[in-house]
């Protein structure tokens, strides 16, 4: 049975657990894409790199995250870089493959136009091919950033502060209070930010609402 006047007690405790959980979760996330979107550029630049980093990728995302983070542990300590760094990683291999295939879609006839036109392979690049592919790429930060805010609750695990230690609470004391609303701001949080990046692709892609509306 929930226990209303735990949450009330408890509310300024559940507040910086959500916020630490956000920070964990969103840093790897916009680390990720800075570092997924070069990377996919060098493989379309280069085309015999991107099997390389593709199975690398693959490979990577195969590892568990509590792994990654028992691994990091003793570089980093008992700080955010723990959880960071291998989710930054994570971010990366799901985001790779988005990338590619968007900056891939654009077609050939566009990029001739555009040459036409006096583009330069950079200004193609930022002004056609990149808007082009923007709905595969936040496509992917989706997944990527739900993915996120549900590994970050398995740093609780080693003594990293986060909506998990709502779980491990909960477990300890066989009290199902705290392990409700864990479950309530996780999956609230997830999505909320799910539908941000809808929001935030409807707003940088209009012409993707045009030809619905047609």
């Amino acid at each position: 049975m929930l226990d209303v006047n735990w949450i009330i007690r408890n509310t300024p405790h559940l507040w910086e657990l959500l916020q630490q959980h956000i920070l964990l979760s969103f840093v790897p996330v916009i680390v990720g894409l800075a570092l997924a979107v070069p990377l996919g550029l060098v493989c379309v630049r280069w085309g015999w790199m991107y099997p390389v980093a593709l199975a690398s990728s693959s490979a990577f995302f195969a590892i568990p995250s509590l792994a990654l983070f028992v691994f990091v542990l003793p570089f980093t300590g008992l700080t955010p870089m723990t959880a960071i760094l291998p989710l930054t990683l994570y971010t990366v291999a799901l985001l790779l493959r988005n990338v590619v295939d968007g900056i891939r879609s654009t077609d050939e006839s566009v990029r001739q136009a555009a040459a036409g036109m006096g583009y330069g392979r950079m200004r193609r690049l930022i002004a056609v091919e990149l808007p082009i592919a923007t709905p595969l790429i936040l496509g992917g930060l989706r997944v990527a950033a739900v993915a996120n805010i549900s590994m970050v609750s398995v740093v609780s695990v080693i003594g990293l502060s986060s909506l998990g230690d709502l779980f491990i609470d909960g477990t300890q004391r066989f009290f199902a209070t705290p392990i409700l609303v864990g479950i309530v701001l996780t999956a609230g949080l997830a999505a909320a930010t799910d539908l941000c990046l809808v929001g935030l692709q409807r707003g940088l892609t209009p012409w993707s609402r045009a030809r619905k509306t047609q």
